[in-house]
């Protein structure tokens, strides 16, 4: 396992948002964090059909771009009734000509379900997963997993995505009804910083 000895890490993002939640779980260990968005770089294609393929993708041309280790995350959800889907085409389903629609998404869910007959509980479960990519072609991988079910129809509003319609292991609420911050310590990102921390970061 490679240790992080760099004085700034670059993010694979363009979202603002998810700059923000890396650098907070990373301000223990001194790390200047940057993005791509702010470096001006561009998003590179997602052509493999794989998390971590995706993942490496991203992480792999920040770095050669940058010169710097970068990071970069795939995530999405796995129902396990639907072969694995909607997966790395997670965000794809929500996809409309005037943006992400998640109800719509969560609704194509729910109606491939119920078309093959799935049997409750409809077991699923929130993946991420991260890649921290150095300049001269050497990557670590970290998984992160919530496993839990789908539930219908939809409760909470909380959160984003797909998170009324998924109950975690464990719990009798979904992530729509969760206060974000219990979410944030239980979820399948958590899982994967975790790992990433351990590995690279202590």
């Amino acid at each position: 396992m490679r240790r992080f000895t760099n004085g700034t890490l670059l993010v694979a993002t363009h979202n603002k948002g998810k700059l923000e939640e890396i650098s907070a779980l990373l301000e223990p260990f001194s790390v200047q964090v940057t993005s791509a968005g702010a470096l001006g770089l561009p998003e590179p294609a997602e052509t493999e059909t794989t998390f971590i393929g995706n993942a490496r993708i991203k992480a792999h041309a920040a770095a050669k771009a940058s010169g710097l280790p970068s990071l970069a995350d795939d995530s999405g959800l796995t129902v396990d009734a639907l072969d694995g889907d909607p997966g790395v085409y997670t965000a794809d389903w929500a996809e409309t000509p005037q943006g992400r629609d998640f109800p719509m998404a969560m609704a194509k869910v729910h109606d491939a379900l119920t078309t093959r007959g799935a049997a409750e509980p409809w077991t699923a479960q929130f993946r991420c997963t991260l890649v921290l990519a150095w300049p001269h072609g050497h990557d670590e991988v970290f998984e992160g997993v919530m496993p839990g079910r789908m539930v219908w129809p939809l409760r909470g509003a909380q959160g984003h995505g797909y998170d009324p319609m998924f109950q975690p292991e464990g719990y009798d609420i979904t992530f729509g009804e969760m206060d974000r911050w219990e979410k944030n310590r239980i979820s399948h990102r958590a899982d994967a910083f975790r790992k990433l921390v351990a590995g690279c970061f202590t």
